[in-house]
């Protein structure tokens, strides 16, 4: 064997043990690729149900403590309707709310009555000079009709302009809660050069007149409007979190001062999952509901994301 042919040996060798190596690297690297998905999963919402065939465009979510249902309203160009549904997707009750007409309902609230609170207060246009919120008795949920017991009337004293002009299309809401007798709302920033920043607001529960909100802080959520215009809030039974809704996102604060919620730590949680998400309600104080609107391929969904 001369000493060429005793190199080439030892060149095919080296070759044939580095082709192994580089397998093993890349099976390797695909285990721990599926592994890393795998925990993220972990960590993403789980499909819980279809919505009801009947609900179309689901604004919100809300549990209230005096049913057993889910609750839920439909927005802009639908009946002046409140659902309420299990967690097998089943309609169970519809009540028609007979006093006041569906502008733009984009969320619920609850009270430790149980009474609900509809926020008609959707202003995409920010054109609108009758904002309200709707109370609807804990008595009447197990009821086909209902009227709104008292009303809500609210203006931002910043807005001048109606429309305002696009640069400042800042007041959009489609999210709010109810927490020691205010009600606290979130901006849907739609300016024209949207930075991702949401206002909170808070308005008192008073319905004998027409009450300015009051303008407490500022948050940005991030640059794209598709990903980070708030749609829902929610703040959990034992009031220690709040946490904002977009269409693949949630922002969780804790340890916030008072009634300043973006005074507190924020955390950003990715759903893995981008649809039109509008609703988001607590279930415990570490599991949270979410609805989304259905789409031209497919139904609305409910989701459970475990904190």
């Amino acid at each position: 064997m001369n000493a060429q042919f005793r190199l080439c040996i030892f060149i095919l060798v080296i070759l044939m043990i580095q082709l192994k190596l580089m397998k093993a690297l890349f099976i390797s690297s695909i285990l721990l690729l599926a592994t890393n998905c795998q925990e993220k999963a972990q960590y993403g919402i789980e499909v819980v149900t279809a919505l009801p065939k009947e609900i179309d465009e689901a604004s919100a979510c809300e549990i209230s403590k005096a049913s057993n249902l889910i609750w839920t309203v439909e927005d802009q160009g639908n009946e002046n309707l409140l659902f309420g549904f299990n967690k097998k997707g089943e309609l169970i009750r519809k009540i028609r709310v007979s006093n006041v007409e569906n502008i733009d309902w984009e969320d619920l609230s609850s009270d430790e009555e149980g009474n609900l609170y509809i926020g008609d207060f959707g202003n995409n246009d920010n054109d609108r000079q009758n904002l309200a919120i709707y109370k609807i008795n804990a008595a009447d949920l197990s009821k086909d009709e209902a009227i709104a017991s008292e009303i809500v009337r609210f203006y931002y004293p910043e807005q001048k302009d109606f429309p305002a002009q696009k640069k400042n299309r800042i007041f959009d809401v489609e999210s709010f809660f109810f927490y020691n007798n205010h009600f606290y709302l979130f901006t849907k920033n739609r300016s024209s050069e949207f930075d991702g920043t949401t206002s909170l607001y808070r308005v008192d529960n008073n319905s004998q007149t027409k009450l300015p909100a009051k303008k407490l802080s500022e948050f940005v959520t991030c640059g794209n409007f598709n990903h980070c215009a708030v749609t829902s809030a929610a703040i959990s039974p034992d009031k220690k979190k709040v946490v904002l809704l977009s269409s693949d996102k949630v922002w969780v604060f804790t340890n916030f001062k008072d009634d300043n919620f973006f005074s507190g730590e924020p955390k950003t949680i990715e759903l893995q999952n981008f649809t039109q998400k509008e609703g988001l309600c607590f279930e415990t104080n570490e599991s949270i509901l979410i609805t989304d609107e259905a789409t031209k391929k497919g139904g609305s969904f409910l989701y459970q994301l475990k904190l």
